[in-house]
């Protein structure tokens, strides 16, 4: 026995400084000396190595910065439970803003041991909302907790042989049951006079931020813009021959599906570089110009309506217009959108045409002066060249601030973008034809 606890305090002190080794053979050897002394060192030494055992390192998440104008935010879910491991950099819990949602990382890998706030509670910047404790997922540890949860699964044939054994009771019990068949034709019959009776529920959901900063702008623009919205049709034919012969080219080449969201942006933005004054937005007193366009984009979302920006569409193509949409939209409809790709705008493109809409009047999205509706195509008869013909239809719209743009102005807008869309070609030309 003296042997074996005298390898125990050798081994032991390998793992110590030079200083710890040193004390340790010391007291092993005063130890050995005696049994006396064994005995009045037993306690002691215990209680020594029990001392030098290190306290695991916790660390504080808390909630990160989420932009320059956002202070707080509802913490809608967290991922993790106490109790549970979490990696370095995996997502912790998920903030929603009046803009994103804005996702809280583990800053190291550990186990949740403290949640100090609960799902739906308003938490500001810097605020601290879990607790981890520092170490590593052991995958051994985890993988041998799994037999044990199968144990069940295998001794469930021993209680169906030990039932079977004693047959004379289950057919004893199911004698009574059997007498009484009147009370099922009753439950059924009440069921189905409930389920034949008018619902009257209600329920009542707390508006998410962001739905209800959504309700706050648009019910404010209404307010302060004096809105128009004025209506032309285009014929869809030429575009639709456009698209038919290079959507498959581009998609090989460029691999970007062509729509038709690039070719209205690219005649949008040709238009506003003859009418400025739609590209253009009221601050207090003064009218600001802008030489570029930045192109608001409405996406609809499980959460609401948002308007990622593509910045500097003026200076891109079709295939690049196009490419930026659909990472935008990919990113909006995942969640990923970040306050960047939400800041500014200039002009806004609303495509409602997705969900079916054959026309309607969209709401400027402040401080912006105008917004472009599309719609579904549909099969229209009209007049070409004297005859009636079946042609491929959409009805745009362009709801403008008439404090800034005239009637003329905004129906010459719509009036190119129809052209451009009518006939390509014109988008070649370096000025209106």
């Amino acid at each position: 026995m003296l042997r074996t606890q005298v390898r125990a305090l050798s081994s032991a002190s390998k793992a110590l400084p030079t200083v710890g080794r040193t004390a340790v053979r010391s007291l092993a050897a005063v130890r050995m000396s005696s049994p006396q002394m064994a005995r009045a060192f037993a306690v002691p030494m215990a209680r020594s190595f029990h001392a030098t055992s290190f306290a695991s390192e916790i660390v504080t998440i808390k909630v990160p910065q989420m932009a320059e104008s956002i202070t707080e935010g509802t913490l809608k879910q967290f991922n993790k439970q106490v109790g549970e491991f979490i990696k370095e950099n995996e997502e912790l819990a998920s903030i929603e803003t009046d803009k994103i949602d804005v996702s809280v990382n583990a800053s190291h890998s550990g186990k949740v041991v403290e949640i100090l706030v609960s799902e739906d509670d308003t938490v500001e910047v810097g605020q601290e909302i879990a607790k981890i404790e520092l170490g590593e997922v052991d995958e051994s540890s985890a993988g041998s907790s799994a037999p044990p949860s199968e144990a069940p699964k295998a001794e469930a044939p021993k209680e169906s042989k030990a039932a079977a054994a004693q047959p004379a009771a289950p057919k004893e019990a199911a004698k009574p049951a059997a007498s009484k068949p009147a009370a099922p034709k009753q439950e059924s019959a009440s069921l189905q006079a409930e389920s034949n009776a008018l619902s009257r529920k209600e329920t009542r959901v707390k508006m998410s931020r962001m739905r209800q900063t959504i309700a706050t702008r648009l019910k404010a623009s209404q307010n302060s813009a004096a809105s128009l919205t004025t209506f032309n049709e285009i014929d869809m034919s030429s575009i639709m021959e456009f698209r038919k012969l290079y959507k498959d080219g581009v998609l090989k080449n460029e691999g970007v599906k062509l729509g038709f969201m690039s070719a209205f942006a690219r005649a949008s933005v040709l238009a506003l570089r003859e009418i400025p004054e739609a590209n253009a937005s009221i601050e207090d007193d003064t009218i600001i110009y802008r030489d570029y366009v930045d192109l608001s984009v409405a996406v609809a979302t499980p959460k609401g309506l948002v308007t990622p920006v593509v910045r500097n569409a003026e200076s891109m193509g079709l295939v690049d217009i196009e490419r930026a949409i659909a990472g935008l939209g990919e990113k909006a409809r995942d969640g990923k959108l970040t306050i960047e790709d939400m800041a500014g705008g200039s002009f806004t493109i609303s495509n409602g045409g997705v969900f079916g809409s054959l026309f309607g009047t969209p709401i400027i999205n402040l401080p912006q002066c105008a917004v472009l509706g599309m719609h579904s195509i549909k099969e229209k008869p009209v007049v070409v060249d004297g005859q009636i013909v079946i042609r491929p239809i959409m009805v745009v719209a362009l709801t403008y601030d008439h404090r800034l743009l005239d009637g003329r102005e905004a129906v010459t807008f719509l009036v190119r973008v129809k052209e451009y869309l009518e006939d390509p070609r014109r988008m070649l030309l370096p000025s209106p034809v």
